[in-house]
């Protein structure tokens, strides 16, 4: 699979390193989120790697929801579960759970199926910042801090009438965002479609931490940033 080269197997786990996941969120989901580089104070691995592997081990499923519990740290041993009542977890050896799945209907196993799915969704939920967030946080007049600008992956879901895709797509289907004292939460809606028809629908929530009000030239100065990451990492690709 096409993930092989983002995680590792170590005593029956799998674990994922710094350069793993970030050269996942940058090469794959166009990710450039502070959070996911090598010597981030805060390093986190990318929540969309955490969804592909679970589509890779499980399958994917005609319904999906995933909630994210916590933030998984650079070379942690993760078991990826399923239990008699088809919840899956993805845990660590001390039972710290990071990531939960509920998932019902037909499910798939096909390689081509799965990965195509995959990577259409994680190029879509790539695009955070700033295709879709700036926006938002513009027009409620909030920002995140820039000194610690800090946006986590809450949950998402789908559900498709059927798992027969056909030149599968996924578009973006509108946005919301609610302020909530210092924290606001941004909904992010798409559409899932086989040969151009609409077979489904979903979204994903994301939370942003310490707002503050918006500062016009401190997010072109961030938004620049991004531009210069993104065309640093291609230009050494």
């Amino acid at each position: 699979m096409f993930l092989d080269e983002f995680y590792t197997i170590r005593d029956g786990r799998i674990t994922i390193d710094a350069d793993q996941a970030s050269h996942f969120a940058k090469r794959i989901a166009g990710d450039y989120n502070p959070i996911h580089n090598p010597d981030a104070r805060r390093f986190c691995v990318p929540g969309d790697l955490l969804f592909a592997l679970v589509l890779e081990r499980f399958g994917l499923f005609q319904r999906m929801s995933f909630r994210f519990c916590s933030m998984v740290g650079a070379g942690v041993g993760l078991d990826f579960q399923r239990d008699e009542a088809g919840m899956i977890r993805v845990a660590d050896t001390s039972g710290k759970v990071y990531l939960e799945v509920e998932c019902s209907g037909d499910v798939t196993h096909d390689e081509a199926a799965v990965a195509a799915f995959t990577q259409r969704y994680v190029a879509f939920s790539g695009k955070n910042f700033p295709h879709y967030l700036k926006p938002l946080m513009e027009d409620k007049g909030v920002m995140f801090n820039p000194q610690r600008p800090l946006v986590i992956y809450n949950s998402m879901g789908f559900a498709l009438e059927h798992l027969a895709m056909q030149e599968p797509g996924l578009e973006f289907a509108g946005s919301s965002f609610e302020v909530i004292g210092k924290r606001g939460e941004a909904l992010l809606e798409f559409r899932m479609t086989s040969a151009g028809r609409i077979i489904g629908s979903g979204s994903k929530k994301l939370v942003v931490s310490g707002l503050c009000d918006y500062d016009p030239e401190a997010m072109n100065a961030i938004v620049a940033e991004f531009y210069r990451l993104k065309a640093s990492y291609e230009a050494k690709a």
